[in-house]
């Protein structure tokens, strides 16, 4: 599974960042890392320099083998926090998917 790492004008793409990101995926969502051809992340900064809440926002969207890509995005007050509710939503779409393909 290929995970590739995009990032806005206000969040620096460090190779940090790509770590932990790399590592915030494969936590959450290793288990489906042999139907996974690639998860694309986007990260972005809503407000930039003004602040505020909720203005992190992680979309992922995830290529399943044979299925049309999947996506899930969710907003946070920080980076982490983003990442892991775009993941938890990710989680759920893939496992409902793949319930739905079993015939269960």
């Amino acid at each position: 599974m290929k995970i590739q790492l995009n990032t806005d004008n206000h969040i620096d793409g460090s190779e940090a960042l790509e770590e932990r990101v790399q590592a915030m995926i494969e936590q959450h969502l290793g288990r489906f890392a042999p139907r996974l051809s690639r998860i694309e992340v986007h990260l972005s900064d809503h407000n930039a320099d003004k602040g505020g809440g909720n203005d992190r926002r992680c979309s992922l969207e995830a290529r399943l083998e044979g299925e049309d890509p999947l996506g899930a995005s969710h907003d946070a007050e920080d980076t982490e926090k983003a990442i892991r509710g775009a993941c938890d939503k990710l989680k759920t779409k893939l496992d409902t998917l793949i319930h739905k393909r079993r015939g269960y």
